[in-house]
């Protein structure tokens, strides 16, 4: 049955409370009472006037119907849960309408059903006595305990009839029933050394549950004397919070025996309650009680603590007290304020009285630490007004005046009377309303936002903020990005803004690599009519992450593994190689250090943590040293935020020697090579000069069947149809890669006298008309410049001026391959040569410079002895004075064409 009982106390509009009962146990959708209805409300107001729970009052078991104003139970109520063994069980909602603000209380009851039966902790008792004890001693017994409350409780206990004993039923200061087991007929242990009983509880419930438990009376043989306490109660007070291990009280009970007989223990009593014990101590030789654990008042007043004393002797028969601990309040809990409601805006037109807020003050602790004294500080056109028990109203107390304040911040502050004194104070702020005369206003012009790269899509990254003076509708400010494009799309694809709040969200994970910073406009409307707005620029600049790990660029090695050698005749600090890293980060993310990480078990080597120079850091030793290789694990670690690192390979060769091309060890890194292990070891082997003599006799005798003429061809024009292979050659000589730029063609007439051979060409139409009856030769760049030197020189030609000419040779003077024209083909074949010997001029001088390409030069002479014109006039340079024709005879029209490959 719901029972509902109204309360009407109508103060300035606000409605006190209102109560219904309800029984525990109740399903999920218990119709309770219609609230709106008992209150006698117009229902067609409840919605515009905003009919709501005040939220710090919500309970998960009941739930309001907003639109009819039905309440009705939410989730099913277990009384003992929420409340355990209060006697009074309430459940409190505080609803509310406005304009104007009207307050209704609601208290639930809830009402205990009997639905637990009273237990026994134990399923057996046993109780030890004398056979020596006298008709009308008492023995307390172990209390059942029941969860229900009220009629509902524990009310009695029954024992099997019998002729020895019966129950004496009592009841605690609390309410709570105990039993106390009373010999009426004396005991005789011969006769009967124990008794079994069954102990029933019963509760008063309708119908009443009952619980039991079997009682055993084992009868002891007889004990002359007992223990008997100074006092069968004691009555001790105790402030809460006390410490724990303080005195309670010093209980002492005495026993006429001597020895064990008299020694004696002491103890709770079985029918002690659980939580006493968890709060309270008794030491079993002083029967000294102490605090285990915190008193709170809040808890519980009053503790009653039943103990027995018990001597050490056979058949001990034990004397029982009770101590009761009444527990002192002190002011240990300051008032809370809990606003229930509070109005966001006022108008500066609104009357004197206007309600603005609800609150409510309490404090857990009593009597005078308990009252409470609120008030509101500071010089505020707001005031306080009681409304019922302890609730208060914030109203305000005058005119408003918006251009003089537009908020008001409202600080109520709650102060009991104890001693000391604890006081709490809480802040509301309030908005005065105006019209809308002022435009949004950004905090600052200009934002610069630092986003770091890699960034969450969609994560927060800055808040843009306007304020506006105007309040309510005037002040609703909504944000906006303005169009525009960054890198070709618009900006709303790379961030948005939260209209209402201003915060800005990237929609794309940013790349510092890729972009560093953007910048947009973000505009600021308010809701007022008319319209106002501003707007504000945001830069967006994006904060480089160590996200790229170092990248090794040199040296590079087969399967990522470098081979770098080391002669063993190595000086300490001697440069093997340098390690060159790159990192796409910036600042301190791409500094780089380098470090030896495994391989350098024995010193050998150190590494410059700043260059990456790897260098030795002691002699080669072989005893130290007997390894061949070192294969070193070289790291490379920026100094990020993690750290990111890469590794390296490099597999040291210990070499006897090292030869070095155009390499400085110790200079930048732009001017250092790898050295050609593959040329060290041919150099190395003693076998590569019998191979290279070799060679020379069988490029001789090939060159020896070429006809002097191709041999004269190729010495003037350095490499000209005739000489291809030689003209290879002499650029492998040269050791330098050639490339298109590097090659020039120049004109050269050919001379149809004796002994002037004539090389068949082919036509091409890529030189037109105007080059025909011409010869063309490929010439070098650095072979002009020889050219521009020879023609500069005089005309008289001597039989010497072959031994000197400065004519550049297109063959190999070194030590490569040898072929027909080669020094070391004519050297070879001297004494083969039919005539005048075509390099006896050359001089002491080449002989000691080592034959070089200026110092082979043919001296030659026609077959019909006559002295030959001069070989310069066959050779043309770009911009030097033609030869004339009658020097250089009669040569035939043709043109040709030569495919130079993209790299020779």
């Amino acid at each position: 049955m719901i029972v509902l009982f109204i309360l009407l106390c109508i103060t300035d509009g606000v409605v006190s409370q209102i109560r219904y009962s309800v029984p525990e146990e109740a399903g999920h959708g218990t119709f309770v009472g219609n609230i709106a209805e008992d209150l006698g409300l117009d229902m067609t107001k409840i919605a515009s006037r905003r009919f709501q729970v005040v939220p710090s009052s919500r309970t998960p078991y009941l739930e309001v119907n907003m639109e009819n104003g039905i309440l009705f139970i939410n989730e099913k109520i277990d009384r003992e849960q929420i409340c355990k063994q209060s006697a009074s069980c309430l459940l409190h909602l505080e609803v509310f309408l406005e304009n104007p603000l009207e307050l209704f209380r609601v208290e639930i009851e809830v009402v205990d059903i009997n639905d637990n039966p009273p237990s026994f902790p134990e399923t057996d008792i046993t109780v030890e006595i004398s056979e020596s004890a006298v008709p009308g001693t008492r023995f307390p017994l172990e209390s059942a305990f029941d969860p229900d409350v009220g009629s509902n409780a524990l009310r009695t206990y029954d024992i099997t009839t019998n002729n020895y004993f019966y129950l004496d039923v009592q009841t605690q200061t609390d309410g709570n029933k105990f039993a106390e087991l009373v010999l009426e007929k004396s005991l005789d242990r011969e006769q009967q050394a124990s008794h079994r009983y069954v102990l029933t509880a019963v509760d008063g419930g309708q119908p009443p549950r009952t619980g039991t438990a079997l009682l055993v009376v084992k009868v002891l043989d007889s004990n002359d004397n007992v223990p008997v306490f100074d006092q069968p109660v004691y009555s001790v007070s105790l402030q809460e919070n006390t410490p724990t291990g303080t005195l309670v009280i010093q209980l002492n009970a005495t026993d006429l025996d001597e020895g064990q007989n008299g020694e004696i223990v002491y103890s709770f009593s079985n029918h002690i309650s659980s939580r006493v014990k968890d709060l309270f101590a008794i030491d079993a030789r002083t029967g000294r009680i102490e605090v285990r654990s915190e008193v709170d008042f809040e808890e519980s007043s009053l503790y009653q603590i039943f103990v027995q004393a018990k001597d050490l002797g056979p058949n001990a028969v034990a004397a029982h007290c009770k101590v009761l601990v009444k527990i002192m309040d002190v002011n240990d809990n300051a008032p809370d304020i809990t606003f229930s409601t509070v109005t966001e805006s006022v108008s500066e037109r609104a009357a004197p009285g206007t309600v603005i807020a609800l609150l409510s003050v309490t404090d857990k602790d009593a009597e005078e630490n308990g009252k409470i004294h609120v008030e509101i500080l500071g010089d505020v056109p707001f005031k306080l007004k009681p409304s019922f028990r302890n609730y208060f109203t914030i109203v305000t107390d005058g005119p408003l005046n918006r251009e003089n304040a537009d908020s008001y911040s409202v600080t109520v502050v709650a102060r009991d009377t104890g001693t000391p004194s604890l006081a709490t104070s809480k802040s509301i702020k309030v908005q005065v309303s105006d019209e809308n005369d002022n435009a949004p206003t950004f905090t600052q012009p200009i934002y610069d936002v630092y986003v770091t790269e890699n960034n969450v899509p969609g994560a927060y990254i800055h808040a843009v903020t306007a304020l506006d003076p105007d309040v309510g509708q005037n002040a609703l400010i909504s944000y906006s990005i303005m169009e525009c494009d960054i890198q070709g799309m618009s900006v709303k694809t790379y961030v948005s803004i939260n209209e209402e709040t201003g915060y800005l969200y990237a929609l794309r994970s940013f790349d510092y690599e890729q972009l560093k910073d953007f910048t947009f406009m973000v505009q600021a409307k308010d809701a007022g009519s008319p319209e106002l707005f501003s707007n504000a620029t945001v830069k967006v600049i994006i904060v480089d992450q160590n996200d790229n790990p170092p990248s090794v660029i040199a040296p590079l090695g087969k399967n990522g593994t470098a081979r770098e050698p080391l002669p063993r005749s190595a000086e300490p600090g001697y440069l093997v190689t340098r390690i060159i890293a790159m990192d796409a980060d910036d600042g301190e993310n791409a500094r780089l250090s380098y470090s030896i990480q495994r391989g350098n078990e024995n010193g050998m080597f150190r590494m410059d943590w700043r260059t990456g120079e790897l260098r030795t850091a002691r002699r080669v030793s072989t005893k130290r040293d007997p390894n061949q290789m070192y294969d070193l694990l070289i790291e490379v670690r920026d100094h990020g935020q993690p750290p990111l690192s890469s590794t390296a390979s490099v597999f040291v060769v210990l070499v006897d020697s090292v030869v070095e091309d155009h390499r400085e060890r110790g200079t930048a890194k732009s001017k250092e090579t790898s050295l050609d292990l593959t040329l060290i070891l041919i150099i190395a082997l003693g076998s590569v000069s019998f191979i290279f003599l070799l060679a020379m006799i069988v490029l001789a005798v090939r060159c020896q069947k070429d006809k002097k003429l191709n041999i004269y061809t190729c010495l003037t024009s350095d490499c000209c149809l005739g000489c291809a292979t030689c003209c290879s050659r002499h650029a492998r000589a040269r050791k330098k890669k050639l490339s298109k730029s590097d090659i020039m063609l120049v004109q050269s007439a050919n001379v149809t006298g004796a002994g002037t051979a004539q090389v068949p060409v082919e036509e091409s139409g890529s030189f037109g008309s105007h080059h025909q009856n011409q010869n063309y030769c490929y010439q070098t760049k650095h072979q002009r410049a020889e050219l521009s030197y020879l023609v500069d020189r005089p005309r008289r030609v001597n039989s010497s001026a072959f031994q000197e000419a400065d004519l550049v040779s297109s063959k190999d003077s070194g030590h490569g391959d040898s072929e027909q024209g080669d020094s070391d083909h004519d050297a070879t074949n001297r004494g083969h040569s039919t005539g005048t010997d075509l390099f006896s001029n050359c001089t002491e001088e080449c002989k000691a410079l080592g034959h070089s390409d200026r110092c082979w030069m043919p001296s030659f002479v026609p077959s019909d002895g006559r002295q030959a014109a001069d070989y310069r006039s066959n050779l043309h340079v770009p911009g030097m004075d033609s030869v004339p024709d009658t020097e250089r005879g009669k040569g035939f029209a043709s043109s040709f064409r030569v495919d130079i490959p993209e790299t020779v």
